[in-house]
């Protein structure tokens, strides 16, 4: 029996129409395309079923709201499915890829996040490419994680991160190596993949809607400017900060408002700015001085890991302290602890 396949297909670049004014997302546009391609209906592509989002969305609008009706969504057609492939732009495509693996608890069948820099519709693109790749992975190979799969690599979802606005390859995982690459084999690098864990029934964790944000430092950054990023309702921040974590040791004022939020409860979460590398908040005096106004390390993970993680777990309702102990957690391959 050939394998089948649940596609959720939210929108991007991938199944946009050109027109007069651009790219623009047109409903059943995708579709028609899909049904050209004698690819697809080769014996050793899997079946398919598609469920078109309406509206379609640039993934520049996506919200932690479509996370949710994704996490959902893939849990209702779980039972009747052997995979998933989700068909997302490319901007904001690294958040939901890191937030998706904290709201599938216990998955153990392979979710595939895809999607392309030109269209499907055009002579020349990657779309076709990636969009056979993803089916065959979530047809055929028992990976139990959610994953993005992009320009030839397959990457951790909550490790992914994009850094290229135009090149093929996308996508990149800095701080993990992929858990497979495509060329002329499709090669998964199953030493790296995560084993099923957990109950074997998925599960998608009813949220809150916490407050959370993100703030990158800049040299000269003021003090008010912080203060007012870390105003109520705020309940969590991603601090990128330089380097192996540090900030300004010398800005009392600075410190002083980190300190007056963590003291509030707000949990603010150090990442580095560094495409590679982990925080140590213990290496340099300046990285102290965070520490002691109650910043805790993100250590390696992405910006998009970071918040994503945060907003889950403030949206289960744990109190700071809970957050802050499993921040600083590997609950799903997203950081690496140092020994």
């Amino acid at each position: 029996m050939r394998k089948r396949v649940y596609i959720v297909y939210t929108g991007g670049t991938i199944g946009m129409k050109h027109t007069r004014s651009g790219y623009v997302p047109a409903s059943g546009y995708l579709q028609a395309q899909m049904k050209e391609m004698p690819e697809l209906r080769h014996e050793s592509m899997p079946s398919y079923t598609i469920h078109e989002y309406d509206p379609l969305l640039d993934s520049s609008n996506m919200t932690p709201a479509e996370w949710m009706k994704i996490a959902r969504d893939v849990e209702s057609n779980y039972e009747r499915y052997d995979g998933f492939v989700v068909l997302h732009g490319t901007d904001t495509m690294a958040y939901t890829a890191s937030a998706l693996p904290f709201l599938l608890g216990g998955v153990r069948k392979p979710v595939i996040i895809t999607g392309s820099q030109i269209p499907l519709c055009e002579i020349r693109n990657d779309a076709r490419e990636n969009l056979i790749t993803s089916l065959m992975l979530a047809a055929n190979y028992a990976i139990p994680e959610v994953c993005l799969y992009f320009g030839g690599k397959l990457l951790r979802g909550c490790r992914s991160t994009k850094v290229s606005a135009d090149g093929f390859a996308a996508f990149d995982s800095p701080n993990f190596p992929p858990l497979g690459t495509v060329g002329i084999d499709i090669e998964v690098h199953w030493d790296l993949v995560r084993s099923a864990r957990g109950s074997k029934k998925l599960s998608v964790p009813d949220l809150k809607r916490p407050i959370v944000s993100a703030l990158r430092l800049f040299p000269g950054i003021s003090p008010e400017l912080v203060r007012n990023v870390m105003r109520p309702p705020l309940q969590g921040l991603v601090l990128e900060a330089y380097g192996v974590g540090n900030g300004p040791d010398q800005d009392r004022d600075f410190l002083d408002a980190l300190s007056e939020a963590t003291a509030r409860g707000v949990v603010i979460v150090d990442c580095t700015q560094c495409v590679e590398g982990s925080v140590n908040l213990h290496e340099y005096a300046s990285g102290s001085a965070l520490a002691r106004a109650g910043v805790i390390s993100g250590f390696d993970m992405t910006a998009e890991a970071a918040l994503a993680k945060l907003y889950v777990l403030l949206g289960r309702g744990l109190s700071p302290e809970r957050v802050k102990r499993e921040m600083q957690k590997d609950l799903r391959g997203e950081m690496t602890r140092p020994a």
